[in-house]
C-alpha cells in the first residue's frame, strides 16, 4: 500500500479521450430523480462515453424521461425491460457494453462532472485494474463528506483485505457505483439475478481479480441515503435471510477458495457481529412480527457457533464482541438487558466523563 498525498491525476484533453467508458445507469420508478442522474453522466468532462440506461419496468414516467434524454444526446441508449431488479438490469447493460472500462450509476444518485476523467486518469497513470472513489452521503437535511486530499495505491490483495476488514478509513465497500473497472476483470462475473444485496459477491470477486487498485480519497459520487422506496432503506426483512445472509456465506467460501482463511475469519467476525446488531435493532422495534424475526436471528446465531472461536479470535476482532456473543448464547434475554444497560447508563456516563476531562484540560 502506498499513500499518495495531494494526488491529482492529470486531466485528459478531449482529443486524447480515446478509451470508451460504458456507464450503466439503472432506473426503476424514479421519475423525480432520473433526469438529474443521467444528466450528470452526460455532463462529464470525459466525453467518450457510452451511456446505457436500463429502465427496469418502471410504472411511472421514468421510461418516458429516459427516452427524452436519449433524443437529446446520441451517447445515451435506453433499454426498456420487464421489472427484474437491479442485478438483472446491470447484467443487461454489461452484456451490450462496448467500452474498455465499465462504471455504474444508480439513477436516483448523481456524479460530479469530472468523476470519470479523474478515475480513468488515475487508473491509467498508476497502471491499475480498478479505480475507487469516496462518496458523499446525501440526506434530506444535510450532506456528509469525509473526503481527504490524497489517494491510496493498493497492490495484490491489499484492497480486498481492507474491504473485508470494513476499514472505515477507506470507503471501498460493496457498492458497484463508486468504482471504474477494466472490462477484463469483470469477465465471467455477473450480479445474482433476483437477489437483493447483489453487490456483495460482485465487489468481492472484482477486488480479488484486480492486481492493482487506485483509491481516490475524494468524493466524486453523490449517494442519496434516505429516499423513500429505496431498497437500501428497507430494514430487516425476509430478504435478509434469503439473500443477504446466504451472500455472506458465499463470501466466506470464496475467500477460503482463494486460500485466504485469514480473511474468511475476519469476514465471519463482522458477519456474526452484524447478526447481534440485527438482533439489537429488532429487539428495540415495535414491529408486529418482532418475535418471528428475533427467533430467526437466534437460529442463525446458534447454527454458526462452531465457527466463533476462529472468528472472534481473529486479529481484527474486539474482545468485547466475543464476550457479547458468549452471553447471547447463554441467554438472549440477559444479553438484551446488558445491551440496554450499556446504552442507557454506561455509554452516556463515559461520554459525560470524557467531556469533563476535556473541559478540565
Amino acid at each position: 500500500m502506498k499513500i499518495l498525498e495531494h494526488y491529482r491525476p492529470a486531466g485528459i484533453r478531449e482529443e486524447a479521450q480515446k478509451d470508451l467508458i460504458s456507464v450503466i445507469v439503472t432506473a426503476y420508478n424514479i421519475a423525480a430523480y432520473i433526469e438529474r442522474g443521467v444528466g450528470s453522466v452526460c455532463a462529464q468532462t470525459y466525453r467518450n462515453l457510452e451511456i446505457i440506461v436500463v429502465d427496469d419496468g418502471s410504472t411511472d414516467d421514468t421510461g418516458v424521461i429516459c427516452d427524452r434524454l436519449a433524443a437529446k444526446d446520441s451517447r445515451v441508449q435506453v433499454i426498456h425491460k420487464e421489472n427484474g431488479g437491479p442485478a438483472e438490469a446491470r447484467n443487461r447493460g454489461i452484456a451490450i457494453a462496448k467500452g474498455s472500462y465499465i462504471g455504474f450509476v444508480d439513477g436516483d444518485d448523481w456524479i460530479d462532472p469530472d468523476m470519470y476523467e479523474k478515475m480513468l486518469g488515475a487508473l491509467q497513470e498508476q497502471g491499475a485494474d480498478l479505480a475507487i472513489c469516496r462518496y458523499r452521503q446525501v440526506y434530506k437535511t444535510h450532506t456528509e463528506d469525509a473526503s481527504v486530499d490524497r489517494a491510496v495505491l493498493f497492490q495484490g490483495q491489499e484492497a480486498l483485505q481492507y474491504y473485508v476488514q470494513e476499514t472505515k478509513e477507506y470507503a471501498i465497500q460493496n457498492a458497484a457505483w463508486n468504482k471504474l473497472y477494466k472490462k477484463e476483470i469483470l469477465t465471467g462475473i455477473a450480479f445474482p439475478v433476483g437477489k437483493w444485496y447483489e453487490d456483495i459477491m460482485f465487489a468481492t470477486m472484482a477486488l480479488a481479480r484486480a492486481e492493482c487498485c487506485i483509491y481516490l480519497d475524494t468524493a466524486c459520487y453523490n449517494y442519496i441515503i434516505d429516499r423513500e422506496g429505496s431498497i437500501m432503506n428497507t430494514q430487516i426483512n425476509p430478504r435478509t435471510f434469503t439473500d443477504q445472509i446466504p451472500a455472506y456465506y458465499e463470501k466466506t467460501a470464496f475467500l477460503k477458495g482463494l486460500g485466504r482463511q485469514d480473511l474468511a475469519d475476519i469476514h465471519d467476525y463482522f458477519f456474526y457481529k452484524r447478526l447481534l446488531l440485527f438482533y439489537d435493532q429488532m429487539e428495540k422495534s415495535g414491529r408486529a412480527d418482532k418475535e418471528t424475526y428475533l427467533n430467526k436471528i437466534t437460529k442463525v446465531i446458534i447454527e454458526n457457533q462452531e465457527h466463533y472461536d476462529a472468528a472472534f479470535g481473529c486479529p481484527a476482532a474486539d474482545p468485547r464482541d466475543g464476550r457479547k456473543m458468549r452471553l447471547f448464547l447463554k441467554s438472549p434475554k440477559r444479553y438484551s438487558r446488558r445491551i440496554h444497560i450499556e446504552e442507557q447508563l454506561i455509554i452516556p456516563l463515559k461520554v459525560k466523563v470524557r467531556k469533563m476531562l476535556h473541559i478540565g484540560r
